[in-house]
C-alpha cells in the first residue's frame, strides 16, 4: 500500500476511488476531494436513486442495479479522464472485482489513480449508520442487518493489487 501522505498532482487527470464500509465517511471524503479545479464527482447513490426510484429494497436489488450502472458509466468516466478531468468516483471500491473494473477505467484512459481507504471499525460505522438513518441525511436507509450482510463481502485493498493507496 502507498503512504498516508501520498498526494496526487491536481494538474494530472486522476481517478479517485474510495474503499470503506457503509457509513465510514466515503461520501463526505468524496465531496472534499471533488472541491478542486477540473474535478468531477460521480455518486453511485445519486445515480441509483434517480434511475431506480423505489426499486432498490434489497441487497440483491442493489447488486443488480449497481451492475447496470457500472456497465454504462465505465466508458463515460474513461472519456472524462481522457479529456483532462479528474474524477472522484463515489462508488464503493470494496471488492477486488470492483477495484479491477476501476483499474480498467484509469488504465484505458492513461490516467493517474488514487485509492482512498477509510479504515473504520464496524462499531463506529454502525453508530454513524444509526445517526444517518435517524436524521434522514442519506438517500438510502440501511439496517444493521443489511450492514452485516454487505460487510461480509468487504475486502480491504492489499499491496498485491498494486494501487496507490492513501489510508484516511
Amino acid at each position: 500500500m502507498g503512504s498516508k501522505t501520498q498526494e496526487t498532482k491536481t494538474d494530472v487527470p486522476t481517478l479517485h476511488m474510495i474503499c470503506g464500509k457503509i457509513a465510514s465517511g466515503k461520501s463526505t471524503l468524496t465531496r472534499q476531494l471533488a472541491d478542486k479545479p477540473k474535478t468531477l464527482l460521480i455518486s453511485e447513490d445519486e445515480w441509483l436513486s434517480r434511475l431506480y426510484p423505489g426499486d432498490i429494497n434489497t441487497v440483491s436489488d442493489y447488486v443488480r442495479c449497481a451492475a447496470r450502472l457500472r456497465d454504462i458509466m465505465g466508458s463515460h468516466i474513461e472519456q472524462l479522464l481522457r479529456t483532462g478531468n479528474s474524477v472522484v468516483l463515489d462508488f464503493p471500491a470494496n471488492t477486488p472485482a470492483i477495484r479491477q473494473w476501476m483499474r480498467d477505467i484509469f488504465s484505458n484512459a492513461g490516467a493517474a489513480h488514487c485509492l482512498h481507504y477509510l479504515n473504520v471499525s464496524d462499531e463506529e460505522c454502525k453508530t454513524r449508520l444509526r445517526r444517518r438513518n435517524e436524521d434522514g441525511s442519506h438517500r438510502f436507509t440501511t439496517s444493521e442487518a443489511e450492514f452485516d450482510t454487505i460487510t461480509r463481502y468487504f475486502v480491504a485493498p492489499s499491496a498485491g493489487e498494486g494501487f496507490n493507496v492513501v489510508e484516511a
